[in-house]
């Protein structure tokens, strides 16, 4: 039957059209579902293509539709359940899809959308191994542009669905959107459920004749003849040798043909961006990224993941006779049976195999991280329940799911070594990255699975590790000499993290205990000469840092159990981290070379910056006077005081010249406060200043303080309270400079010498 795009458009579409502009949206799905019950097949056969566009958007990304990946029930629910119900797997959506299924429409869809590689083969008019595109390549007739894959009304319907994940990137989001709380995240758990059940066989679609049923798809003629799997005929499609025959090749099997339908599409619109060939060609740092998957991408495809587990591992127990499996297994058994390694494990691992190594290197990751883990761990969807325990134990895995393991070895091994390679690459002082590694220990060091690793060696397991990477392949041993380098290197790293988390802490500690009641003023040296001292920890707490070391340290101790690191070499290692502090608990500047030009950063240098466990203490240069005003100051304050300071150092100069310049208490008192030691010893051996007796570098009085909100807050309160005691202004202000004198003499004693005279 000719396709949508040769029919004149009818009053139908024209009215559904006009009542998109004009009805709000929950009207328009009552009206659409009236239209759906009451229409005929080919009034609806009109309007099926507009209806999937304008819910899903178009495939170019230009029509957003409904929006389902920012729909949301918190934020609309009337929008969210009326969407939720009209898609639904027996809502009206699907009796139009069954509906025109009868009739056996096909739809046209073009091949420029699909995934990279599957558009690659059939351009090349090679045949993709996928059984859902054989027998719908459609070449253009004359006159026509591009091919198009002719789908009947559930796979056109789902190819939208899924390819909407894909196309729809520039949604306009007016609020934070959580995706798995979203209408399509939703609307993929729901079919996951009806067309994959774990229980039960999947429901029978609705018939919209009494007593009838819809036929499912049968093979028909192609437009253009191109080769059958066991055929020899002249095509120009070429054969794919690689082609396994699909489950639904038994007739038996048609019952199960929305299933298989189903995962193929999400399998192949959400995994099969990458070949083999592609993915190997993608090593090269030169070439440029073809497709880039977000976290709400890889949200999704864990869903499924996690479902496939479920469904798989609903498989009934294989019954003792093997004459009676062959009589009783139905064919979703057998579909079970066969529903990760046929259709998932390929496509899976060389995605998997792209996000690890073009993923960028922050907490975006922890989705990659846990979709790969969900996959690593099948037996935590099994319908069997783990013993409660009151202690925290790992759970052992049992010996049951070792074919699981060698069929899947290079997920465990190859990528393991994947995140080591990224680990030593991130900043694990950072919690978010600490907890990653974390993850990944506590994941592998349950009981036995290390064990089920390292003995894998099978014929079996050679035969998978080829079929993925091809025959020239030099499998690396996950517990080899190679490898338990980088998890050395990791520990040491993570000792390394530890170490710099405490620092921090420490410092932070002391930080807080040295704040002084004028340091409330925000007027401490810290802050007024512009140094750093810390890092991204400083602003999340003390919390965080705890949770940072409990992380690490028990990261550790699994990887300890898991490649059974000596715990001398351990211990070694602590203490080499321990030594990289100095005598006085600071941190060492990163490792430098000397040059004509100062100092020059080595590689490892650059690695110590880069993870945080070295860096240089950065701290303002210039007259601290013309710092840019803070936002705690009062900017007409702090230009008024400048001019009065000014005033008063350039005719006091010469006499706070001769008081710093004595010896005795008074000398001292005067150049703790109306100096900066540190920056005039700074100054006085830069080779940078040319003018080393300019006296913006001698004793000045600063005032700058008075500029700030805390302070002046503080003096009205002040003399608010002394007014309760009838305390006039002058003996409040009185009080105050009694307080500061004493301050400053307590101050002195405890400092050390400050500027002295210079040196004619």
């Amino acid at each position: 039957m000719a396709g949508p795009h040769l029919q004149q458009p009818s009053f139908l579409l024209a009215t559904l059209k006009a009542d998109c502009i004009n009805k709000p949206f929950v009207q328009r799905c009552h009206d659409l579902e009236t239209v759906i019950e009451e229409f005929p097949a080919k009034e609806l056969h009109g309007i099926f293509p507009w209806l999937v566009e304008s819910i899903f958007g178009s495939l170019d990304g230009i029509i957003v539709g409904w929006n389902l990946r920012c729909l949301q029930g918190r934020t609309n629910p009337t929008e969210y359940s009326v969407a939720l119900d009209f898609l639904d797997p027996s809502g009206p959506m699907m009796k139009l899809v069954y509906k025109l299924q009868a009739e056996e429409y096909r739809y046209d869809f073009p091949v420029s959308y699909l995934p990279g590689p599957v558009k690659a083969s059939i351009q090349e008019q090679v045949l993709p191994e996928c059984s859902l595109y054989h027998n719908k390549v459609q070449f253009p007739s004359s006159g026509g542009l591009g091919l198009n894959l002719a789908l009947n009304p559930f796979e056109y319907y789902m190819f939208y669905f899924a390819i909407s994940l894909i196309t729809q990137k520039n949604s306009p989001v007016t609020h934070h959107v959580s995706p798995s709380n979203s209408a399509y995240f939703i609307l993929v758990d729901t079919y996951l459920k009806c067309f994959l059940p774990t229980e039960g066989s999947v429901l029978p679609p609705p018939s919209s004749n009494p007593g009838g049923a819809i036929p499912s798809p049968t093979p028909r003629s192609p437009a253009v003849p191109f080769t059958s799997y066991g055929m020899h005929h002249t095509s120009l499609l070429k054969r794919h040798i690689a082609h396994q025959p699909s489950v639904n090749a038994d007739p038996a099997s048609q019952e199960i043909w929305r299933s298989e339908t189903l995962l193929q599409i999400f399998v192949e619109m959400w995994l099969h961006h990458y070949s083999l060939e592609m993915y190997q060609k993608m090593q090269s740092p030169h070439v440029k990224e073809s497709f880039k998957p977000t976290e709400e991408h890889v949200l999704v495809v864990r869903l499924l993941l996690k479902h496939l587990h479920a469904f798989s591992n609903s498989l009934k127990p294989e019954p003792l006779s093997p004459s009676a499996h062959s009589h009783t297994a139905s064919p979703l058994e057998e579909f079970k049976r066969v529903v990760i390694p046929r259709f998932v494990q390929e496509k899976l691992y060389i995605f998997l195999q792209h996000c690890f190594g073009h993923w960028p290197l922050d907490a975006s990751f922890r989705a990659v991280l846990e979709m790969w883990l969900s996959y690593l761990q099948p037996w935590r969807y099994a319908p069997e329940k783990p013993p409660q325990s009151t202690e925290p134990l790992l759970r052992s895995v049992s010996e049951k799911w070792a074919a699981f393991i060698q069929e899947n070895l290079l997920m465990y091994t190859k990528l393991f070594v994947g995140f080591l390679n990224r680990a030593l690459r991130t900043d694990l002082v950072s919690p978010k990255n600490a907890l990653m590694v974390f993850r990944v220990a506590k994941v592998f060091a349950q009981p036995n699975l290390a064990e089920m690793i390292l003995k894998d060696a099978s014929f079996k397991v050679k035969s998978h590790v080829y079929s993925l990477e091809g025959q020239d392949f030099q499998y690396k041993q996950m517990f080899g000499t190679e490898v338990r380098n980088l998890v050395l290197k990791l520990a040491q790293l993570i000792c390394q993290a530890q170490q710099t988390a405490k620092s921090i802490s420490d410092h932070s500690a002391e930080t807080m205990a040295s704040q002084s009641f004028f340091s409330w003023f925000r007027f401490t040296p810290s802050e007024m000469n512009g140094s750093y001292t810390g890092n991204d920890l400083d602003e999340i707490g003390q919390d965080s840092i705890k949770k940072t070391d409990e992380y690490l340290e028990k990261a550790l101790e699994y990887l300890c159990q898991i490649f059974k690191l000596n715990e001398a070499q351990l211990t070694q290692m602590m203490m080499k981290c321990g030594t990289a502090q100095d005598e006085n608990g600071k941190k060492q500047l990163p490792d430098c070379i000397e040059s004509e030009d100062g100092l020059i950063l080595t590689p490892l240098g650059r690695y110590q910056i880069i993870n945080g466990l070295r860096r240089f203490e950065v701290q303002y240069q210039g007259d601290t006077e013309l710092q840019p005003i803070r936002s705690y100051e009062n900017a007409t304050l702090v230009r008024l005081l400048f001019r009065l300071s000014s005033v008063l150092n350039e005719r006091f100069a010469d006499q706070m010249d001769v008081l710093c310049s004595r010896e005795d208490f008074v000398g001292r008192l005067c150049r703790y406060h109306l100096t900066n030691p540190h920056l005039i010893q700074k100054i006085r051996y830069s080779p940078m200043v040319k003018d080393r007796t300019s006296q913006n570098w001698g004793p000045r009085i600063s005032l700058r303080f008075l500029a700030s909100y805390r302070t002046l807050i503080s003096l009205l309160m002040i003399y608010f309270i002394a007014s309760w005691f009838y305390i006039g202004p002058v003996g409040c202000t009185f009080i105050i400079l009694i307080g500061y004198f004493l301050y400053a003499v307590i101050m002195t004693f405890f400092s050390e010498e400050g500027w002295k005279p210079h040196e004619h």
